[in-house]
């Protein structure tokens, strides 16, 4: 399929002091749903950036399912939430897991992270494990949870040491027999591998200890051989309890994982993908994710860092995504009375065919904004993080176009609040 376009970014009203120029001219157009690391995800359900921070995607009946941390309202405990999606780039909100309580563990002022979960195939139930402190991070414990569906509500089973082990950040593993293990951070021994029990609710036996202080283990198996991710680095071995290579870098030297923090490491139908974070510490709910085709060949895993990249679920494969126009200045939209709108038209595209548009962006506030995207005639709520140092973010839309040259793509205002800058789209060729 080839999609052309000639277009011109048309705003009806200016303020901010930037007036709306109509030099806003796209020059490509990529038909394809793009994964784009560090975007903006708007969720459906929500209409927020989705809060799923140091999380996991289990896949289930070919629905993917996501649970994070939730840091809209900064670093405390608010809830583990969880949503959905069957291509991983629209995202439905559906539940809260876990949410915060008046007192103990879930109360407020509370520690609530890393939380990942396994499906125990001998009691049907799903296993929540999650990092529990207090606010000075003294207590260093691992808590527990399970439900009878992955994106239910999980009933809370208390926290303790493992074994007698500090416990930090974590993940879990189940093997391809099984049995189910805990990853996690002992600050003043090491990064432990510890097997659980047949049910997956304690832990029973010490497997291995790094001796070394790495955060955020994610495990992987290829074939018979095991890749330990940790801050920046890996390792691998034929065996849990050893020997274990010695760690090297999976990313580009120097890129601190392109700017991300390992969640996990999962296989999507073949393609095996890296899940970081990028954290932003000074305001936590705009930490966006960074998720990447990471390729293993052997004992080597090799992570190389894409603006946007095509993942094709159906066939197992992805493909690099394409190059960026020139940025152009267009302006501001919404606001108060009169308001604005800035209309894209006469977008080609030689299929009826489902897209991601890439919206290049500023927001100098320190909250999110909104706009109303409506994709011929059909609105969308898109939501914009605050951006930094006048560096341009992307937002992501995933919507329907139509054959022919007549698509037209519009921004508005959302609740007469104000929008973003809108400083480019980014839609796809193939």
């Amino acid at each position: 399929m080839i999609c052309s376009v000639g277009i011109w970014g048309k705003s009806t009203w200016w303020g901010g002091g930037m007036l709306g120029k109509t030099g806003g001219k796209i020059r490509k157009l990529i038909v394809g749903t793009n994964m784009v690391p560090g975007a903006t995800i708007t969720t459906a359900g929500t209409n927020q950036h989705m809060q799923a921070h140091g999380g996991g995607i289990v896949e289930v009946s070919g629905v993917y399912y996501l649970m994070g941390e939730n840091k809209l309202n900064g670093s405390a405990f608010q809830s583990i939430n969880c949503y959905s999606s069957t291509d991983l780039v629209s995202w439905t909100f559906v539940n809260e897991l876990l949410t915060l309580q008046a007192s103990g563990d879930l109360g407020p002022d509370r520690v609530v992270e890393r939380p990942h979960v396994l499906y125990n195939d001998q009691t049907e139930q799903w296993v929540l494990w999650m990092h529990i402190d207090n606010s000075s991070y003294g207590e260093a414990r691992a808590g527990v949870a399970t439900s009878s569906s992955i994106c239910g509500t999980y009933t809370y089973l208390g926290a303790s040491q493992p074994l007698g082990y500090q416990s930090r950040d974590m993940n879990v593993f189940k093997d391809t027999d099984g049995t189910g293990y805990l990853l996690t951070e002992d600050r003043a021994n090491g990064l432990r591998i510890d097997q659980l029990s047949a049910d997956y609710l304690n832990v029973t036996s010490a497997v291995f200890l790094y001796a070394q202080d790495y955060e955020a283990p994610a495990l992987y198996k290829s074939g018979s051989t095991y890749f330990m991710f940790a801050s920046h680095e890996s390792g691998w071995s034929t065996n849990l309890s050893g020997p274990w290579s010695a760690w090297a870098d999976f990313a580009t030297a120097g890129s601190d994982t392109f700017s991300s923090q390992t969640a996990a490491v999962v296989n999507i139908n073949g393609v095996v993908m890296y899940m970081g974070d990028r954290w932003e510490s000074a305001n936590l709910m705009t930490s966006t994710y960074v998720w990447l085709p990471l390729t293993i060949s052997g004992t080597t895993a090799t992570l190389t860092n894409e603006v946007n990249w095509i993942l094709d679920i159906a066939a197992g494969t992805w493909s690099v995504g394409p190059s960026e126009t020139t940025p152009e200045d267009v302006g501001y939209i919404g606001g108060p009375s009169p308001g604005g709108t800035l209309t894209f038209p006469d977008i080609s595209s030689t299929v009826a065919t489902t897209t991601t548009i890439r919206i290049k962006y500023l927001n100098g506030d320190s909250t999110q904004r909104y706009a109303n995207v409506l994709v011929n005639g059909v609105t969308h709520v898109v939501a914009f993080l605050p951006t930094i140092d006048g560096t341009p973010g992307s937002s992501t839309l995933t919507v329907p176009l139509n054959a022919g040259s007549k698509n037209v793509i519009e921004f508005e205002a959302y609740e007469s609040g104000w929008g973003p800058d809108i400083d480019r789209l980014m839609v796809p060729i193939s």
